[in-house]
């Protein structure tokens, strides 16, 4: 099976040829950060990717809470791009069943036991969803529960 790694070479080779420099430059910058990350030991490409979509979000919000809008549409269009390479979301159906199931096995019972539950359940979802979220869905099983 090819690494992430592989197929942004191989997607990054397809976009050279295509004379397509929006995605030549965003997966250049992917592939940079992905073979900095195998060098220093950080072998975790579904992190890289996770922290370099979250670094495009951001700069997306500074742009457009500065006025400048298409700034922010180039960097969420590379947001989107990244994205294609990270493992499909979980819905919050499913999020919510593994959220209920951590809070039973932790013990958990109150707001003040989220240490207890977040681990869990972020071993579980493996990147499938943001972490603000999961605390969002642990916080709402605490209340109610």
């Amino acid at each position: 099976m090819d690494t992430v790694t592989d197929r942004v070479k191989t997607d990054l080779a397809t976009a050279r040829k295509a004379g397509d420099r929006g995605r030549v430059g965003t997966l250049s910058l992917v592939l940079s950060e992905l073979q900095k990350a195998a060098k220093d030991g950080g072998g975790d490409e579904l992190a890289v990717l996770r922290r370099e979509r979250k670094r495009r979000h951001e700069s997306a919000r500074a742009f457009r809470d500065g006025g400048r809008p298409e700034l922010a549409q180039t960097e969420e269009a590379e947001a989107l791009l990244i994205e294609a390479y990270l493992p499909a979301e979980l819905s919050d159906a499913d999020l919510h069943e593994l959220v209920v199931a951590a809070v039973a096995q932790s013990g958990a019972t109150s707001p003040r036991d989220i240490g207890m539950v977040m681990p869990i359940v972020m071993g579980q979802v493996a990147g499938r969803a943001d972490g603000r979220r999961v605390s969002q869905h642990v916080k709402e099983a605490l209340t109610q529960g």
